[in-house]
Order: structure tokens, then C-alpha cells, then sequence
């Protein structure tokens, strides 16, 4: 089948060797490459990287509904439209281009999490259980219907940057299935209920600030939300001091009675950093303090002393 693959970054990329892999005819449209950190020239997408990799043509602009863009699908001619993580919003000159319309590989169980940063949501709020979805695009914000769903178990420490490569997987292999079922012809399309539907906004850095007057497991699932970007973090002193990982269980005997949420309740080099919340202590696991590298935290208690210290101040 001749594919428009539409992506940009990592998510999109088992999809993309899958198609590639199955045969079909393919042209890649992707995001314009951006600015490195520090001002060190221009990086590309990871989709298009693969891409050249694959030997596949690529095309970049900044707007696919351009009428360059709307133009470049045309001269490709294109069977069918894919989407993965691409981050643009399609026309519906765009959707009419295709004989087969556009399915949309989506990291949650639609209607559930529409929009931005639906894997990171997943994680911060807590859920049990995620998966993707393979979808037909309209011009609405993933609110078109449903192909096919795959669900999974999300781990009690997973972060959402271990999630998003396993459903980066799942969704490969549900696109592939998707596929060979419209080839087939046995695809159903089944019309999303609104009233379960929920939307999720993009994730900003100040959002990644712990709050410890939360109950131990929102800020466990913060902190595994926010890895590997933005990084969750609290202050010291008034320092930033990113937190990488934490555990919901203590082990030890503590009291933390008059003890103040924040307040470093047991810290040395062979127990571990707990940490009071609103309902009992949470253990740091690894952290950075600004200038210095990402460790373990009872390799930092060698040389930090933290003991009835108070972290958010």
C-alpha cells in the first residue's frame, strides 16, 4: 500500500520500521529540524533520522496544511495517511486526500486522555492501566472512531518515559494489525462515547514542582510522570534539586510526629532519604543538586547532610 507516514519523535519510530518492514510504499512528512540546546545548529526529528536511514524521502514543513504541504501530499498520491506523534493539527483538505482516510496511532484507550502528553497524564494521575489506540482521523482533536484498542498494566515505579517506549511497541504492532484489517476488509470503526472522553493539556516545567502536603503516592507518581523531562523537582535552600526517582515504601521505623511536610525525617548513607508528605514518608532513590551530576541519594548523604532539613523552601 502506498503510506504517508506523518511523525516526529521517538513514539513514532517502531511504527514506522513496521511499515517499512511490511513492504509498503512509503514517503515520510515530519517536523522542520529545531535548534539544539545551547545553540549547537539544527537537530532533526527522530523520524526523519530513521527516515534517511531507511532511504525514504522526507518532506518538513512547519504547517501541513500549507498549501505546500496539502500539494506535496497530492504529488504523493497517497493510499492511506498515518499519523504518529506527528504534532500538528490535519485539514480536512489534508484527510480528504487519501483513498483510505488517516488512522492515528494514539498512546491511550480513547476516549480517555485526548490531546497533548497523554502517556505523562497517565502516569501523573495515577492509572493502573493505559494502552493505544489506532484511530480515524477527523478534523476534531482525537475524537474520531476507534479501530482498535490494546491495553496494559502500567508498573507501580514505571516512569513515563519507560511507558512511552512500551507503547511505542504496542502501537507498532496494533497499527500493523489495523492495517491488514482494512486490507482484508474486516476493519469496524466504532464512534468514541463523549462522555467518557477527558482532555489533557501540554506538560510545563512549573508543573513538575513537588508539593509534599500531597499524599505519598501523588508524589510518587509526579516524580515517575515527570522522567525523563522535565525532571521533578523541589528546592533546598532555595536551590532547584531535581528528583529522578522515589519509593512509596519505608521500611523503617520513623517518628514523624511534629515533623513538617518536606522534612528530610531520616537521611544517611545507609538507609536512604525519606522525605515527609501529608500521610507518611517517601524515599528519594536519585536526585541532582544544582552543579553537580544525577546520583544515587545515599551516595549524595556521604557528603550532604540533610537530616531535619526541609525540601520545598
Amino acid at each position: 500500500m502506498k503510506i504517508a507516514f506523518l511523525g516526529t519523535p521517538e513514539f513514532a519510530l517502531p511504527s514506522l520500521r513496521m511499515l517499512c518492514e511490511e513492504g509498503h510504499e512509503l514517503a515520510v512528512f515530519t517536523q522542520p529540524d529545531r535548534p539544539r540546546d545551547r545553540g549547537h545548529g539544527l537537530a532533526m526529528p527522530p523520524v526523519k533520522q530513521l527516515a534517511l536511514e531507511l532511504g525514504l524521502p522526507v518532506f518538513q514543513f512547519e504547517r501541513i496544511r500549507s498549501q505546500e504541504g496539502v500539494e506535496a501530499l497530492k504529488a504523493f498520491g497517497p493510499d492511506l495517511m498515518v499519523t504518529a506523534a506527528f504534532g500538528q493539527i490535519l485539514s480536512k483538505e489534508d484527510l480528504d486526500i487519501p483513498k483510505y482516510g488517516c488512522i492515528n496511532v494514539h498512546g491511550s484507550l480513547l476516549p480517555k486522555y485526548r490531546g497533548a502528553a497523554p502517556i505523562q497524564w497517565s502516569v501523573i494521575n495515577g492509572e493502573k492501566i493505559t494502552g493505544v489506540t489506532t484511530m480515524m482521523t477527523d478534523i476534531g482533536l482525537d475524537t474520531g472512531d476507534i479501530l482498535m484498542l490494546c491495553a496494559t498494566e502500567i508498573g507501580e515505579d514505571e516512569t513515563s518515559g519507560e511507558l512511552y517506549s512500551r507503547l511505542a511497541d504496542l502501537g507498532a504492532e496494533l497499527l500493523k494489525n489495523t492495517i491488514a484489517s482494512l486490507e482484508n476488509g474486516t476493519l469496524t470503526r466504532t464512534k468514541q462515547n463523549e462522555e467518557e472522553a477527558t482532555r489533557c493539556g501540554m506538560i510545563k516545567k512549573q508543573m513538575a514542582e513537588i508539593d509534599f502536603d500531597q499524599p505519598v503516592c501523588r508524589v510518587h507518581d509526579l516524580v515517575r510522570g515527570m522522567n525523563p523531562s522535565p525532571v521533578a523537582f523541589t528546592k533546598l535552600d532555595g536551590q532547584p534539586v531535581k528528583v529522578f526517582r522515589t519509593v512509596k515504601h519505608c521500611p523503617y521505623e520513623a517518628d514523624i510526629t511534629g515533623a513538617e511536610p518536606g522534612e528530610c525525617v531520616i537521611a544517611d548513607s545507609k538507609r536512604g532519604l525519606f522525605v515527609k508528605c501529608a500521610d507518611g514518608l517517601i524515599e528519594i532513590k536519585e536526585l541532582q543538586f544544582p552543579g553537580s551530576k544525577r546520583m544515587d541519594a545515599k551516595t549524595a548523604l556521604n557528603s550532604k547532610k540533610l537530616l531535619n532539613k526541609v525540601l520545598g523552601k
